[in-house]
């Protein structure tokens, strides 16, 4: 058996690509038996009626039979209520994860980059680098805005081929401004995709923005309002670029029972809406439950969850407490400098968030 052991050792070794062997998978930790607060997750169930509903229209799913390889009848239900223009075209994936993956691979090649502020979404750094592009992280300012002049320098002296804005930004929530985004929109050599993951939370609405960047890509994803569980992501653009695009997705990505439940939702789009409208006033209340207590600043967010800083080095702590109170929160003190002694909180609804806010006061109280 060793001597297998090293044989498989030796040829990793040999075929594996020096960059990815140094790497590790993302992580996702095991939140059985915990409070759920780590993945920015829509904690509500679906009613009983429509649940009832929904696993009739199941019993239409053929999974014996191959997915319709464009979902059209799910695109059909996503221009109308996401109020698609028809100048535009629209492209699904397997999250929005696969989405960026087909964007990145689109525009790599030998001296390829990808820009994004940082910190922001993972996958971007990440995915970079499994295509061995190179990545340029542009800081936020110790406040989490865009440093635009910074941002503009970069652009000019790296050209990247594609440079990604998630808006509002995960993991710290806000926006950054229209007049910024902009003027990076302007500079850009090459495409730009604005990652609106969160829209559902926020009133800045980007789609309208396509009628005046030809370089300018839309992101979107039912997870945030209550699908995470179907892995639907959504790119909304100019039919031109997305036939590219097209041509590197992989047959058959959205399988038949995610075509006939995003359908069946999205016809009854007004429940995850009331879902998602009361999620935002939870925000609202929880971050000023959490300001109160000692020693945690919060700040400000248009998504559905809050980043929150602890006092220097308290983080880990905190994380653990929690952890052992049942309470499963994002640790991101360690990811970036920028975010030294932070955690980020999914905002729930009130009972959860309450069964948060008394955690934390017992470990603030002990501490």
């Amino acid at each position: 058996m060793t001597d297998v052991r090293d044989q498989v050792d030796a040829r990793i070794h040999r075929w594996v690509r020096p960059d990815i062997a140094s790497l590790a998978a993302y992580p996702v930790p095991d939140a059985k038996g915990l409070l759920k607060l780590d993945a920015m997750e829509n904690p509500y169930g679906w009613p009983d009626a429509l649940t009832a509903q929904w696993h009739e229209a199941l019993a239409d799913a053929r999974v014996n039979r191959y997915p319709h390889p464009e979902a059209p009848e799910v695109k059909v239900a996503l221009r109308a209520v996401m109020k698609i223009d028809p100048r535009w075209d629209v492209l699904l994936g397997n999250g929005s994860d696969e989405l960026i993956q087909l964007i990145a691979m689109l525009v790599s090649g030998p001296d390829r980059s990808l820009l994004a502020p940082e910190p922001s979404f993972v996958m971007y750094r990440m995915i970079a680098r499994f295509l061995g592009m190179d990545y340029i992280g542009v800081p936020l300012t110790a406040t989490f805005e865009l440093d635009l002049e910074l941002m503009l320098n970069r652009i000019e002296r790296e050209q990247p081929a594609v440079v990604f804005l998630a808006q509002p930004n995960n993991p710290t929530g806000n926006l950054w401004g229209d007049e910024k985004l902009r003027r990076i929109i302007e500079a850009a050599p090459g495409l730009v995709v604005m990652d609106e993951a969160y829209t559902a939370f926020t009133e800045a609405d980007y789609l309208e923005w396509l009628e005046d960047y030809p370089n300018l890509l839309i992101m979107r994803t039912l997870s945030k309002v209550g699908l995470a569980g179907l892995r639907l992501g959504i790119l909304i653009g100019d039919p031109a670029w997305l036939e590219q695009i097209n041509k590197l997705r992989l047959p058959y990505n959205i399988n038949n029972l995610t075509q006939l439940t995003a359908r069946f939702a999205l016809e009854h789009f007004e429940v995850f809406e009331q879902q998602t409208a009361e999620l935002t006033r939870q925000r609202s209340l929880l971050q000023q439950a959490l300001a109160k207590l000692p020693g945690l600043t919060v700040y400000d967010s248009q998504a559905n969850f809050l980043l929150v800083r602890t006092e220097p080095g308290h983080a880990p702590a905190l994380h653990e407490a929690l952890k052992d109170a049942g309470i499963l929160i994002k640790k991101l003190d360690g990811s970036h400098p920028l975010l030294a002694d932070c955690v980020r909180i999914t905002v729930s609804f009130e009972a959860e968030n309450q069964r948060l806010l008394e955690a934390l006061q017992q470990h603030l109280l002990n501490s």
